[in-house]
């Protein structure tokens, strides 16, 4: 790697490992200045190809800077800026550490130039954003992160599986275009994996699964970087890949459709990225430089809004402990700066002209048109109106404005038990002063961008020949936005949130798998229970049953015999004693007569 090149990304992982050293002011300056730091060096970075690396006859290419990468690390830098601005008056060092090291590996991964690096920062995300979930430390919260990592692990196998298989096949980890393999088996997995992180549904249940369940400043890092990494790759490997025009057009409705159930703020919003993600996937599968442009513009200007939606959320976590919709109401009183500020982020994902979105949104839109696409066009209008009439609409309308549940409601939490809006005790103050101002800046960008295009357009991959401000353009959506307030007003009274849960794809692995694991005890239970009950009949049965008569037997067997010598020995020695007794005399005068003739010969000399 080159000493004239710096990484951005390695910055920020390696600088995460000193805040735990540092103290009080000290510590808090750090926090800002290495996001800072990061985004002036992506400012200033020259195009090009740097931090080229030689690794077992392969280059790996840490820095290929080109317009692409530059815009997408722009807005991550910035939003890491933002983030931890957000996050200075929490004091825990795990949860900066995971959200620097987070915004890092996102770097990493916008700059890689082979295979072999992206992946190594793909993984470091999905670690570091399961820590960001555990975090909360609650029981929820530490059952969604495993779901998450345990999603994202087979992402990231699918990855290095189908990473393989482009290598056996090129010789080459050169991250390029795919087009030309198209159809084979590493086209395919290098692609699910992406969309796994990109959160295509049946594949992205995760994220409303596990966003809502990260800390309050963890869950704004966490709107940023996996799903816009994601479109990153998809822009970069994937352009006019035609499966990914309808799945992104769904993909943008069902976002909206299951918005519509949701009581809980966060996973409301955090369907809603679903939603807006689909819009970027659609345009890079439409793949015209008009789609793709919008698909890099719409990354930029979301990762802003949606991150001010969720500090908004955030705020009001942090400061009433609530989620609920059914639970929340005439905050307006008390916090009237967090309103506003939410309401320039729900503007912007409305697309409301003078706000970000109606600069993105529309490029993307317009380009469905041009392309001769009329149902892609009609769903992605569909899912604009859905996303004004639920985050613009909906929910600052119950968060801010609606009812508030009085003493004797059921269902609330212990916080609300008793206590009126206004209560000094429940919510009497605005949020901290650095999320007020985390939240100012990031409103500020959503509407520069919107007013003054040219400052994004400026930096898009391709020369951008588009007019979002016509009067057809303008007068067409406010029209649509109004006939949406319309409705939603007319139609108030059946929108009150419930506190119900809906069902998504995460039921298979949530739910689904836990009662296929359970039929699976219980069949092995069955089985034990079927072996012992055969070792008992067999084993315990005949064959010990029989091994028992026989050792029976052979006791038997053996003790007559014993019994049986012995009587004979016995009888034996009976008849020997007589026989010796009988014959004893006549032995003793035969034995006494030659002796006498012995000694007679002696004498005599016979």
């Amino acid at each position: 790697m080159t000493p004239e090149w710096a990484h951005p990304g390695l910055f920020l992982i390696l600088g995460a490992w000193l805040l735990p050293w540092l103290k009080g002011r000290t510590k808090r300056l750090a926090m800002v200045v290495l996001p800072a730091s990061a985004l002036v060096g992506c400012i200033l970075m020259e195009p090009g190809t740097h931090g080229v690396v030689r690794f077992l006859g392969q280059e790996l290419v840490f820095g290929r800077v080109d317009r692409l990468s530059l815009v997408f690390s722009y807005v991550f830098s910035f939003l890491t800026l933002l983030g931890m601005v957000y996050s200075l008056h929490v004091d825990d060092d795990a949860q900066h550490v995971a959200a620097l090291t987070y915004a890092g590996g996102a770097l990493g991964v916008t700059f890689a130039g082979d295979f072999l690096s992206l992946f190594v920062f793909w993984e470091l995300m999905a670690l570091s954003a399961a820590l960001l979930v555990w975090l909360r430390r609650e029981p929820g919260a530490v059952a969604a992160g495993f779901r998450y990592l345990l999603v994202h692990v087979f992402g990231g196998l699918c990855l290095l599986g189908g990473i393989v298989l482009y290598w056996s096949q090129t010789g080459s980890l050169t991250f390029g275009d795919m087009s030309p393999y198209a159809g084979s088996a590493a086209f395919t997995l290098i692609l699910l994996a992406f969309l796994l992180n990109a959160a295509v549904p049946p594949l992205g249940a995760w994220l409303p699964d596990a966003y809502p369940e990260a800390t309050a400043t963890g869950a704004v890092f966490l709107t940023a970087f996996t799903t816009k990494s994601a479109v990153y790759a998809l822009i970069r490997g994937f352009a006019g890949t035609e499966i990914l025009v309808w799945w992104g057009a769904g993909m943008a409705v069902y976002g909206v459709v299951y918005a519509v159930l949701e009581n809980d703020a966060r996973r409301l919003l955090a369907y809603h990225i679903i939603s807006q993600v689909g819009y970027m996937v659609c345009g890079v599968g439409i793949g015209t430089t008009l789609a793709l442009n919008g698909a890099a513009a719409h990354a930029f200007a979301h990762i802003l809004y949606k991150a001010l939606l969720f500090m908004g959320a955030g705020a009001v976590l942090q400061v009433t402990g609530l989620r609920k919709l059914s639970d929340m109401g005439g905050l307006y009183k008390t916090m009237p700066r967090t309103l506003a500020l939410y309401m320039v982020g729900a503007f912007a994902i409305s697309a409301v002209p003078l706000f970000s979105g109606f600069v993105s949104k529309s490029m993307i839109v317009s380009s469905a048109a041009e392309s001769h696409r009329g149902v892609i066009f009609l769903l992605l209008t569909l899912a604009s109106s859905g996303t004004f009439l639920h985050t613009g609409l909906k929910l600052p309308y119950y968060m801010f404005f609606g009812k508030d549940p009085g003493v004797g409601d059921t269902g609330l939490p212990p916080q609300r038990a008793g206590m009126r809006v206004g209560d000094p005790g429940l919510r009497g103050h605005e949020p901290p002063a650095n999320m007020l101002v985390a939240m100012s800046v990031a409103a500020a960008a959503c509407i520069l961008i919107g007013s003054v295009p040219a400052v994004l357009y400026g930096q898009l991959p391709y020369p951008v020949e588009y007019a979002p401000y016509t009067t057809r353009h303008v007068v067409a959506t406010l029209g649509l936005l109004a006939f949406t307030a319309v409705g939603f007003f007319l139609m108030l009274r059946h929108l009150d949130p419930e506190p119900i849960v809906s069902l998504d794809t995460d039921w298979f692995y949530r739910r689904g798998l836990a009662a296929a694991l359970a039929v699976v005890d219980r069949g092995l239970a069955r089985l034990e229970g079927f072996v012992g009950q055969t070792y008992e009949i067999v084993m315990q049965g005949p064959l010990l049953g029989a091994a028992s008569q026989l050792r029976e037997i052979d006791a038997r067997v053996i003790d007559a015999t014993a019994d049986g010598v012995g009587r004979l020995t016995q009888s034996l020695s009976r008849s020997l004693s007589t026989a010796v007794s009988g014959h004893a005399q006549h032995y003793g005068l035969i034995m006494a007569a030659g002796v006498l003739a012995a000694i007679a010969l002696a004498v005599f000399g016979w």
